[in-house]
């Protein structure tokens, strides 16, 4: 894309458009669809651009701002464009978690922090392909982060066993890690 103003150069535009640490308010931005972009979010959690990792974390990070999913799949998104990527699993990975007072705070491979809570669930689902728990945790809008499997592993050890189940609680809020076996 020859344009400066357009594909990932406007996106990237977009996203330093944010004030602060804020992010931008994609879901305020309404453009046409512009088409396709080859970026792939694969389901280990890397970024690739036209079949090459896209090696520079800030960029990720900027790229993951301007991210929005819409009924028609996962878009980058400005205020004057609206590229579709390809999402394999969940946009994003908590690679990390932590224990404040009564909240479990996760950290996404992009660099959020969210607090699970009842705004931002914790949900453990059972892939069908391989019968291995698939949680997952809310990060904003319609983005979910996949729970590493670390980090699902911590969490099963703090659990605590209630009626057949393995639980852990945030922000007041009981979440199931699944059937005690």
């Amino acid at each position: 894309m020859d344009n400066p103003k357009s594909g990932l150069n406007a996106v990237a535009e977009a996203a330093k458009q944010a004030p602060g640490k804020g992010l931008p308010p994609v879901h305020l931005w309404h453009p046409e669809h512009c088409g396709d972009i080859d970026i792939v979010i694969r389901a280990d959690g890397v970024w690739m651009h036209e079949g090459s990792p896209i090696g520079r974390k800030e960029l990720v990070r900027l790229f993951s701002t301007v991210l929005r999913k819409d009924p028609d799949g996962y878009h980058l998104v400005t205020p004057v464009e609206k590229l579709k990527i390809t999402v394999e699993d969940l946009p994003f990975r908590a690679v990390a978690m932590r224990r404040e007072g009564d909240a479990l705070i996760f950290t996404t491979d992009v660099g959020d922090e969210v607090r699970a809570s009842e705004a931002d669930p914790i949900v453990v689902e059972t892939d069908p392909t391989t019968g291995e728990p698939a949680p997952r945790i809310h990060v904003r809008r319609d983005l979910w982060a996949r729970i590493a499997r670390s980090v699902f592993y911590e969490m099963v050890e703090m659990a605590q066993e209630v009626d057949g189940r393995l639980v852990v609680r945030s922000g007041g809020q009981i979440f199931s890690l699944g059937a005690v076996t």
